[in-house]
């Protein structure tokens, strides 16, 4: 199924090392939201310049339009949990810590990348294979980063039927967010004659 094990092993601990650094970040300083709100942004400013203002063809405004219904959808479904008690958020004077929509924001930018490197190593890069990638991605990697900031006192599910602090239905959850995303952005793609590695 993969035609370069060993550089689709280095995307794989490359994308690993990102998510422990950022899941540490944001545990030593879940305090300071603002702080964390700010570097988050100043990283979504940084991958826009990158993919969409700085390239003179092939900007790629998939990507922006992603981040932003990434973001959205991520923040109605913090809202709703937070606010039934779902899940709480610790040691911030607000019941929402400032950067949860930038990072929901940037978990689509990370995905989208990281099956942007992994999709030209499979063998077969069928439709079908891809999707089978970015479910298996949105379902491990997310809860992997929060596994993290979990014992490190960001936040407590509520939820039962938990796995190292995560519960079954925050795997649903985030699999179901990511992937409703990738849906409206393979119609869009298909609508207007997009080409994209990951959404075609």
């Amino acid at each position: 199924m993969i035609t370069h094990k060993k550089q689709f092993s280095l995307e794989i601990l490359k994308a690993l090392i990102k998510l422990i650094i950022a899941g540490v970040l944001i545990g030593l300083l879940k305090k300071y939201d603002a702080i964390i709100a700010g570097i988050l942004i100043l990283k979504i400013i940084h991958n826009i310049y990158k993919e969409v203002i700085k390239p003179e063809s092939n900007k790629n405004w998939l990507l922006l339009v992603g981040m932003l219904l990434t973001g959205f959808g991520g923040i109605v479904g913090e809202t709703w949990g937070v606010t039934n008690g779902y899940w709480e958020y610790h040691e911030v004077t607000r019941e929402l810590p400032l950067w949860l929509p930038f990072a929901w924001m940037l978990a689509f930018h990370y995905l989208y990348k990281l099956e942007r490197n992994l999709i030209p190593l499979l063998k077969n890069q069928s439709h079908k294979n891809k999707i089978i990638l970015a479910i298996l991605l949105a379902l491990i990697l997310p809860a992997f980063g929060e596994v993290i900031t979990i014992y490190l006192g960001v936040w407590t599910y509520y939820w039962p039927y938990q796995l190292f602090g995560v519960p079954l239905y925050a795997f649903i959850c985030l699999v179901f967010v990511h992937m409703l995303v990738y849906t409206i952005l393979h119609f869009v793609c298909k609508k207007y004659k997009i080409n994209d590695v990951v959404f075609n």
